[in-house]
């Protein structure tokens, strides 16, 4: 019973030292000890079961590669990529389908790079990220129409935002396959990361058409937009996800749809699909009420996710059209929040989201008080703290007395090695007499974790914190210290507040008790700043409690 404490601090240090080790296999591309086994059962398209299949949507004619256009469409032709540039966004649009190939953020740096800005779209020898729009026929059967692969042509038009221009359009148009064209309109709107796509239909045929709009995104697996040391941080999500009002957010592993393990909500009319990385997502945003069903797949090296929206039949001379908006940007909860039901959850927090999201809420106020993101960290400890005080207290006033009468303990020990079960009568006598609870310091430790965890999660995920400086050398909370100031000053109280607390009647334990802070400051030399700050000031007003509470008690 006198060891209780100690040996919940010593199972606290073996997790940590397991989910290390843990994290170190995923770092190593091994799979996690607590992940759960793929499902047998697959399918890559959400549809009902009885519902006639529909037409499969266009592939590349080889991974990597240009895709081949539609057979009855014209002799291919050279596609053109064509810029445009906003506050916020340099994009490429391609006239082979008019994908959307290329997206740099211009108020975000790049990852490695602080001098360029951070690229989200890509198509290039080494990494590809694109988002592809195109018409498939309702039935597996029916005719050719125009999709990603057809090459269209661009109205003229301006291509970048002028001073006092609010917004900016491109339209592009293909010509007609099998006696229907597709006109797609992209709107860029000024300080705006979701971008408007019209989608018209065209049909000049002799015959009514039942055509779908697909709305896809394509990626390859690369990972490396958020690179983290298998100490320094977990690895956020990579790879898509979708939502539906019945089926609540769902993410998709890569190696799930290598499997064929991905089962996919049916019958929705409502939701959307994505692309999530580190700190930004891409995600197709249909109109709400319209029916779609959601498609994943493989090709080569690429995966893609797909929401299908049948339209309408289309009589002969007769159009229709679709708006619907692509968001491409950073994970900026409140934003996220305004654009689609369920988007905001793309921001991963991992498995304390429940505490983490009315930190990141409480965080964001005290950030607009104070104006700095790294002061608004120490703001929001000090409330956490407060938060805890009376629990602190009690848990810090117990082990002030045990510290006390640690030398009683210490000499009743060596008098009675040879007596275990005597020793541990008296020392129960001891605690009894003295009113010590051994327990008494556990408690705020264990309840404090998943609010350390949560906190973790929300530096760890939120964009904000991204590049953000607090004062002098630290100029990216989310990054690693460069000089590591900070993690040594950590370890210094983290050291103060071990000599504060009572020395354990076990000298192999008291041992570990000054070896654990220097194991766990290991870690903290990689954490990001931002969390390292939290520590320090966590330890630093955890250590002027327990030393005003000892001075009350007379405890050295």
């Amino acid at each position: 019973m006198t060891d209780m404490r100690r040996t919940i601090l010593w199972v606290v240090f073996t997790m940590s030292l397991v989910l290390l080790w843990d994290a170190w296999n995923k770092h190593q591309g091994h799979p996690s000890m607590f992940g759960l086994p793929a499902p047998t059962a697959s399918t890559s398209a959400g549809t009902a079961p009885g519902t006639p299949a529909s037409a499969a949507l266009p592939a590349p004619a080889a991974a990597g590669g240009v895709a081949a256009a539609p057979a009855t469409t014209a002799p291919a032709v050279a596609s053109e990529k064509l810029t445009i540039t906003t506050d916020v966004f340099r994009a490429q649009v391609d006239t082979q389908g008019g994908t959307l190939v290329h997206v740099e953020l211009l108020k975000h740096r790049d990852t490695f790079d602080a001098k360029k800005p951070m690229v989200l779209l890509d198509q290039s020898a080494d990494h590809t990220y694109v988002a592809q729009t195109g018409l498939i026929s309702k039935v597996a059967t029916g005719a050719a129409l125009p999709n990603h692969m057809s090459l269209m042509s661009a109205q003229p038009g301006a291509r970048e935002l002028a001073d006092g221009q609010d917004e900016l359009k491109l339209v592009l148009e293909s010509p007609a396959v099998n006696g229907v064209s597709y006109r797609k309109t992209y709107v860029f709107k000024r300080g705006d990361y979701a971008i408007g796509v019209k989608h018209e239909v065209i049909n000049a045929g002799a015959e009514a058409v039942e055509p779908q709009l697909y709305l896809q995104i394509e990626r390859d697996s690369r990972t490396e937009d958020h690179p983290a040391n298998f100490l320094g941080g977990a690895q956020t999500f990579t790879g898509p996800a979708l939502y539906t009002p019945a089926s609540k957010f769902k993410k998709i592993e890569f190696k799930d749809i290598d499997k064929g393990g991905v089962e996919l909500p049916t019958g929705a009319t409502d939701g959307w699909t994505a692309f999530v990385q580190h700190y930004f997502v891409s995600a197709w945003l249909p109109p709400e009420g319209a029916a779609r069903e959601f498609r994943v797949k493989k090709n080569g090296a690429l995966y893609s996710l797909a929401a299908v929206l049948p339209l309408a039949p289309i009589a002969a001379g007769q159009s229709a059209a679709l708006d619907t908006r692509l968001y491409v940007g950073p994970q900026e909860e409140k934003r996220l929040e305004a654009l689609a039901p369920g988007l905001e959850l793309v921001k991963d927090y991992g498995i304390f989201t429940i505490i983490s999201k009315p930190l990141f809420w409480l965080l964001d106020q005290l950030h607009k008080l104070v104006g700095n993101w790294g002061w608004a960290i120490v703001a929001l400890v000090v409330l956490i703290k407060a938060a805890f005080y009376w629990l602190n207290a009690k848990a810090y006033a117990s082990m002030a007395k045990m510290k006390a009468i640690n030398p009683k303990i210490m000499e009743l020990r060596e008098r009675m090695k040879d007596k275990p079960q005597q020793m541990q009568q008296e020392m129960m006598r001891i605690y009894r007499e003295e009113k010590v609870n051994p327990l008494g310091g556990c408690l705020p430790i264990m309840i404090q974790i998943p609010v350390f965890i949560a906190l973790y999660w929300v530096l760890l995920s939120s964009v904000e914190m991204r590049n953000a400086p607090w004062l002098g050398w630290i100029t990216d909370l989310s990054a690693k210290d460069p000089f590591y100031i900070l993690p040594l000053v950590m370890t210094l109280t983290t050291l103060l507040q071990t000599w504060l607390n009572p020395t354990p009647p076990d000298p192999v334990q008291a041992k570990m008790m000054w070896i654990m802070p220097l194991v766990f400051s290991v870690m903290f030399f990689f954490f990001p700043a931002g969390l390292v700050l939290y520590w320090i000031t966590n330890n630093l007003l955890s250590i002027a409690q327990q030393w005003v509470i000892n001075r009350r008690l007379g405890v050295n």
